[in-house]
């Protein structure tokens, strides 16, 4: 599934494409990946201009004036910006025109030939589209419930927000009410850094492992960011290009092979339906 750096990398690729673009006709071609969103309410999209791209946990978010659009890309989705002439598959699921600088009159009425159109492609449907009021965006369920973002709170409120809770500090990092848009390969990343095993209950993590993990956290996902997230099956950015932290993991979908640190082989466990791979040696259960 991609996680925040793969969704911020959509949104810093997704942003230079459509951003000024005014958008034209939406055709459905599936729409059980519509989320409380008619397909024909769609259709009051064309004409508007889009004013920004954004991302909160792992959504990203497209504004475009008093309406917004909603996407998560759950496990294998893709959202493409690619010539409207370009051939389509059978797993692209939803399609909106793009022009470039069209009155929005013409849009709207005529439905004036797209020059690109952004798609949202998805093998396994699980990801989902829904549009709403721009006002409402950060209302909408799948944002209100959001914790906080993991780039953007400090050391005392993590340390905080850890206190308040029970439980393995692998479940809590991957629990999006707790913190937002960190999934198992930067949990699994993370802890390693850290030297935390998966097991841990977070009540036994004391304050210096704590300030260890908040510092880890934050290096993990700059780093991924910066390699343009992790492409192991689905993943590609905007424009279609793979990422390249898939070369840089340290632990997550290494079981069996030497730890980078002292050698021991990597083990994979299985923590509430979610596997887990960590160093038994870096990591010692305490």
């Amino acid at each position: 599934m991609p996680e925040l750096p793969e969704v911020e990398t959509v949104v810093r690729t997704l942003g230079p494409l459509v951003i000024g673009r005014v958008l034209g006709r939406a055709e459905v071609l599936c729409p059980k990946i519509l989320r409380q969103t008619p397909a024909a309410g769609l259709a009051e999209l064309a004409g508007r201009r889009v004013r920004s791209v954004r991302r909160r946990g792992k959504m990203i978010l497209i504004d475009c004036g008093d309406l917004g659009l909603v996407f998560h890309l759950k496990m294998t989705g893709q959202i493409l910006v690619v010539p409207a002439e370009a051939p389509r598959d059978k797993h692209t699921h939803l399609v909106i025109g793009l022009h470039d600088g069209v009155p929005r009159r013409r849009v709207a009425g005529a439905d004036a030939a797209a020059a690109d159109e952004l798609r949202f492609h998805d093998v396994r449907k699980f990801g989902f589209c829904r549009i709403c009021p721009s006002g409402e965006l950060a209302s909408a369920p799948e944002i209100a419930a959001l914790g906080p973002e993991p780039l953007e709170i400090g050391l005392e409120e993590f340390r905080a927000r850890l206190s308040r809770r029970r439980g393995r500090i692998k479940s809590l990092l991957l629990d999006q009410a707790v913190i937002a848009g960190i999934g198992n390969i930067y949990t699994d990343e993370i802890l390693f850094g850290a030297g935390i095993h998966p097991l841990t209950p977070v009540e036994r993590i004391r304050r210096p492992r704590i300030e260890a993990l908040f510092m880890e956290m934050r290096a993990v996902l700059e780093r991924a960011i910066d390699a343009k997230g992790t492409s192991i099956s689905d993943y590609v950015d905007a424009q279609g290009s793979p990422g390249g932290f898939q070369n840089l993991l340290r632990v997550y979908g290494r079981e069996g092979e030497p730890c980078i640190r002292c050698g021991t082989a990597i083990r994979r466990i299985v923590i509430g339906g979610r596997s887990s791979s960590f160093c038994p040696k870096c990591q010692r259960q305490r």
